[in-house]
């Protein structure tokens, strides 16, 4: 098992100087939500208000999930082919697609990291010990890397046909959920589709029953997720806030938490979907979402569209901050009353 570096704490200060300041403002508390972004970032960052963003980070973990491949009585469990997962790394490695469109809206740029696929979780591991130590590590070394770049907001992403189903695996297992309450839409389902995830999502559970944390990562999951994990757990070590926005992010938030607990304070929830798994995942991790775009593209995508929010939140703190800054230091200045006797 690779080392994992404790995981410190933000800056409670910060964060509530900033929530403090705005709270008692009759126009700043007026902004709802936006001043809790606000509050976070100040947090993270140390500083109150806190700093514009810079550079925002989409780190996309591409592998294929083996049970992406699984069919009951010849009908598979996605409306996607496994075959879309190179025809996704491609329209990313030219530059296209809607990861891209959004990115290039918003300044951020995207990395694509590619992993090893994983076996089918229903009938056989995931992975072998050697192959989740290799994986993990990837992530923390990306991570390592994104930082020392400067990114000072980073994106941990995923593309791989069967996301879904991996998420409802771990999280079904995390939290004793039954299979059928578990199951959710994903990418968009028949009913043949859905008795197919079902039935590879009940056998899954059933393998790793009596396995639990790295044991049920290796037995369960798949290299990305791995790397998602150790991505997450590395980037909190080193005090970098993150967005996360799908189901099986919001997975991997859950597991690097167990490993490194306070991962979840450097994490912010830009989305919700109406997967079950990951409206758990969130409440497990105290998380509330900025959004409802109920987005299934993955790739960062619903992560990506409240960029921009958080810019504004981030700009409008700063802004009202500074006005009761100066607001108080008037008051400090004025002459003192004269009084005749």
């Amino acid at each position: 098992m690779p080392e994992i570096i404790p995981v410190p704490r933000p800056d409670q200060q910060a964060r509530l100087a900033v929530a403090d300041a705005l709270s008692t403002s009759v126009r700043g508390d007026s902004f709802g939500t936006l001043n809790d972004v606000a509050s976070w970032l100040a947090a993270c960052q140390g500083v109150a208000p806190a700093a514009p963003l810079q550079r925002t980070r989409v780190i996309v973990f591409a592998g294929a999930h083996g049970i992406a491949t699984r069919t009951f009585e010849g009908v598979g469990l996605s409306a996607f082919a496994p075959e879309s997962d190179a025809e996704q790394l491609t329209e990313l490695a030219e530059g296209a697609g809607p990861a891209h469109t959004m990115a290039r809206r918003t300044g951020a740029s995207i990395h694509v990291v590619e992993c090893a696929p994983s076996g089918s979780i229903d009938v056989e591991p995931a992975m072998s010990t050697e192959k989740f130590d290799a994986a993990f590590t990837l992530g923390q070394t990306t991570a390592d890397a994104e930082i020392d770049a400067g990114a000072d907001l980073l994106i941990p992403a995923e593309l791989g046909v069967g996301g879904t189903s991996v998420a409802a695996v771990l999280m079904g297992n995390f939290t004793a959920t039954e299979p059928v309450v578990i199951v959710g839409p994903g990418s968009g389902t028949t009913d043949a589709m859905w008795k197919t995830k079902v039935t590879v999502i009940r056998d899954a559970m059933f393998r790793i029953r009596n396995l639990d944390g790295i044991e049920v990562i290796k037995a369960a999951s798949s290299p990305s997720f791995a790397a998602l994990v150790g991505f997450m757990c590395q980037a909190a070590a080193r005090r970098t806030p993150m967005l996360i926005d799908g189901p099986l992010t919001a997975t991997a938030a859950v597991y690097a938490e167990k490993l490194a607990p306070g991962v979840k304070h450097w994490l912010y929830a830009a989305s919700a979907t109406t997967e079950p798994s990951h409206i758990k995942a969130l409440e497990l991790l105290k998380l509330q979402p900025l959004l409802e775009l109920r987005m299934r593209a993955g790739q960062g995508l619903a992560a990506l569209s409240a960029v921009p929010l958080i810019d504004a939140a981030v700009e409008l703190a700063g802004d009202e901050l500074a006005a009761l800054a100066a607001a108080e230091s008037n008051e400090s200045q004025a002459p003192a009353a004269e009084y005749e006797d």
